[in-house]
């Protein structure tokens, strides 16, 4: 059974920084395309960031292009978000999401391709 676990999140100021981390169990994690997605009160689900099974190519929506970062440690089974320079409009529920084909050669940007989800962490950016 695959399992995604999210930890690191919490108030931090805007201008600050924060690391997310997902750790995963119940599967090879290095042949998955992993992602983050995050959910803002009233609003719907939205990707954030993806990284392909190797790592070797990382992807961003635009709105945190340049101000985050999305990386993976294969030996860990650990996926990251290094949030920086946050502002209040990034305050959402972030969640970890797997993909369900291996090796796939770019990684999805739409929730529909990700079966497995964490039960997502709290990020709450004051101004």
């Amino acid at each position: 059974q695959v399992q995604l676990v999210e930890s690191g999140g919490g108030l931090v100021q805007a201008g600050g920084s924060l690391r997310l981390s997902c750790a995963a169990s119940g599967r090879t994690f290095s042949n998955y395309a992993m992602a983050w997605f995050r959910q803002a009160p009233g609003k719907e689900r939205e990707y954030v960031a993806g990284i392909k099974w190797s790592g070797g190519s990382t992807y961003y929506a635009d709105s945190v292009k340049d101000r985050f970062t999305i990386s993976r440690d294969n030996a860990k089974n650990t996926v990251y978000l290094q949030m920086n320079s946050p502002n209040p409009e990034d305050t959402a529920t972030y969640y970890c999401a797997g993909d369900y084909v291996p090796f796939r050669t770019a990684a999805p940007g739409s929730a529909a391709e990700y079966h497995y989800w964490g039960q997502g962490t709290q990020v709450t950016v004051s101004s």
